[in-house]
């Protein structure tokens, strides 16, 4: 696993194998993930430039790096697992961004309110086929840890429908992942 674009294009990050399934994690491949960062970039305005990231269900924290790397302003990395917590950290350090990232132990279910502004592009990968993606979401928009018109970056392993509220605007099959871009409600 590698940062695929930007300016810490090719670092190497730490690396979790296949995947640990007992703390459910399933890191999003580099095909992937330069497929995503692709279709922000070239095909929905670059979302990604100066934004503030919220990285749910973060696990390896790739998504919310990825980002850094091409243009975010900071990132914020939350997840409960001790195991994606510590790979976070340590992808943090590898690529020296303590200074733009945040990283919170909290179960993204029950996040309660954001002490700080909305975030405008937000990643959701989580544990396939559990309905968690729903309840982060509706956690999230409750939480106010939602932008007005944030991008919203759903990983799953079939096509979701959007949550009341927002707004479909592209959904791409890669492998066995789907892709849906959301626009949170303004």
């Amino acid at each position: 696993m590698r940062i695929i674009g930007g300016a810490r294009r090719g670092l190497k990050l730490a690396d979790v194998g296949e995947g640990d399934m007992a703390a459910h994690l399933r890191p999003t491949s580099d095909r992937v993930r330069e497929a995503i960062f692709n279709l922000l970039i070239n095909a929905h305005g670059n979302p990604v430039a100066g934004a503030r990231v919220l990285d749910l269900f973060a696990g390896t924290g790739a998504l919310g790096l990825e980002s850094l790397s091409r243009g975010a302003s900071e990132a914020t990395f939350v997840d409960d697992g001790a195991k994606a917590l510590a790979l976070i950290r340590a992808n943090v350090a590898k690529m020296r961004a303590e200074g733009e990232t945040q990283v919170l132990r909290q179960d993204v279910r029950r996040l309660g309110p954001n002490p700080g502004a909305g975030y405008g592009l937000v990643f959701l990968d989580p544990p396939y086929g559990k309905g968690l993606g729903e309840a982060a979401l509706a956690a999230a928009l409750k939480g106010g840890w939602l932008a007005s018109q944030a991008m919203v970056v759903w990983e799953e392993g079939s096509a979701v429908t959007a949550p009341e509220g927002f707004a479909l605007i592209d959904q791409r099959k890669y492998g066995d992942t789907i892709v849906t871009l959301l626009k949170a409600p303004e």
